[in-house]
């Protein structure tokens, strides 16, 4: 899917000297923020199916952009983490790119906690979703986008396991009374990284509750196991 159009044409190169967000070196002619050799690195990743090994009970077909590496797992960081929103228009447009071939759409992203948006001014996923849309909708792609399920308070992920991950994310999320809106098409699941998928399981759940089972979960990174030994 590269009939987007666009993705790193927009005109905010710098003149001066900055530090690239995938690689830290410190370049001119920065693309949204990425170096040519990282703009090079993203643009020749191709969303691919992914799985995590176990996978929970009803998690969807999963496809990812890339591993949870390099250029793509540098602008994850910065953007969620570090505060650099502006990277919401090439991951946006990334994140369309894995939505795939299926029109129309309806993209339903997983809610962040109350907490995990004030500490990122404000919601990271619906941002990215909300630029994917309107780049898909730009290239005549028609989609929209529903909300139906919210987060509830939960600990941080980064510190359990896959089994208190499951635990943890079954008890995350509940269905709005209501979401006013209309299924346009398959629903897809949208997040920014998988690692167990216990959250994307989670959320396909209650959708399915709400009549709207996900066809696919996209996702822009997937972790990978690391190899002991």
């Amino acid at each position: 899917m590269r009939d987007l159009g666009g993705l790193w044409a927009d005109p905010t190169d710098l003149v001066l000297p900055a530090g690239c967000t995938g690689c830290g070196e410190r370049v001119p002619g920065l693309r949204q923020g990425f170096c040519p050799g990282c703009v090079d690195e993203l643009t020749a990743l191709r969303p691919a199916p992914t799985r995590p090994d176990p996978a929970p009970p009803d998690l969807p077909p999963c496809v990812a952009l890339g591993p949870y590496a390099g250029a793509l797992r540098e602008g994850l960081l910065a953007y969620k983490e570090r505060g650099r929103h502006g990277l919401v228009r090439p991951l946006g447009a990334l994140l369309a790119e894995v939505v795939g071939s299926a029109r129309p759409v309806t993209l339903v992203p997983v809610p962040d906690t109350a907490r995990a948006a004030r500490a990122r001014y404000g919601d990271h996923l619906d941002r990215l979703t909300r630029h994917a849309a309107a780049r898909l909708r730009a290239a005549g792609w028609p989609g929209r986008v529903l909300r139906p399920p919210r987060a509830l308070p939960r600990p941080d992920s980064v510190a359990l396991d896959s089994a208190g991950r499951a635990a943890a994310a079954d008890a995350a999320f509940r269905l709005r009374r209501a979401d006013g809106g209309r299924v346009d098409g398959p629903v897809v699941l949208l997040d920014d990284i998988v690692t167990t998928g216990a959250t994307l399981a989670a959320v396909s759940r209650i959708l399915h509750r709400a009549g709207m089972t996900p066809k696919a979960a996209a996702v822009l990174a997937a972790t990978q196991k690391r190899r002991l030994g």
